[in-house]
């Protein structure tokens, strides 16, 4: 085991994860000098690990790079992909259920953090705007990194039923000092404007492999809402 990975266990955090995040920042430095990233990793992995998180953990964040890796290995999507994956580590950094300006938050840390990290400014603003983009997971067409980024962060709804059953109700748990009837009113609310998209993945192997299967689940949801309506 190398010192790094030492150091990770000693902080509880997972040192596969560490070392993907080295990886992926020493790519997209390309060859450029800059400081030693695993700081930098070690920080994210804290934050993916705060309390307050129940379905935006280190499990979201490895679900979601290990979706770009199969929208890169079978879509042959293209585009930017280290720095998607970058975006993929700063989309939820900042995370409070509470706050409605998590996206922006995170975008800003990202701004810091990759400037410092020896990004470029082209670089660094690509990242953050595709972490801003995640507020609304509506990438123009044409847009290959944020089609991407988008279609691993939504992967989670086409997942199978018992997985999804346990996304919807970590969410639910997130929102545990929401009411009942408001958090129910709000997470159809966000059900059907999801339902309402024509396409809820861009990429073409998203649209094939993840669509049928997300809506789905989405409607199966939004009639179990419906279904305990008044009941609590």
């Amino acid at each position: 085991m190398t010192t790094e990975e030492e150091h990770a266990r000693d902080l509880d955090l997972d040192p596969d994860l560490l070392q993907r995040w080295n990886a992926t920042l020493l790519a997209a430095r390309a060859g450029r000098e800059g400081p030693d990233p695993a700081p930098y990793g070690r920080n994210l992995l804290s934050r993916w690990a705060e309390p307050q998180r129940r379905y935006h953990t280190v499990t979201h964040l490895r679900a979601v790079l290990d979706r770009i890796d199969e929208l890169a290995d079978q879509g042959g999507e293209g585009g930017e992909l280290e720095l998607v994956r970058l975006a993929a580590w700063f989309h939820d950094a900042v995370y409070r259920p509470d706050r409605s300006e998590n996206e922006e938050r995170s975008a800003a840390l990202a701004e810091k953090a990759l400037t410092e990290a020896g990004l470029t400014p082209r670089e660094v603003t690509e990242v953050a705007r595709l972490v801003r983009l995640t507020t609304t997971h509506d990438p123009a067409p044409g847009d290959l990194n944020g089609e991407t980024l988008c279609d691993a962060d939504l992967a989670v709804l086409a997942t199978g039923p018992d997985a999804y059953r346990g996304y919807a109700a970590a969410v639910r748990e997130e929102y545990s000092f929401v009411p009942a009837d408001a958090f129910r009113e709000g997470r159809a609310t966000v059900l059907r404007r999801l339902l309402s998209l024509p396409r809820l993945f861009r990429t073409p192997y998203g649209a094939a492999a993840w669509e049928g299967r997300a809506r789905e689940n989405l409607e199966r949801e939004l009639a179990e809402l419906a279904g305990t309506s008044g009941k609590e």
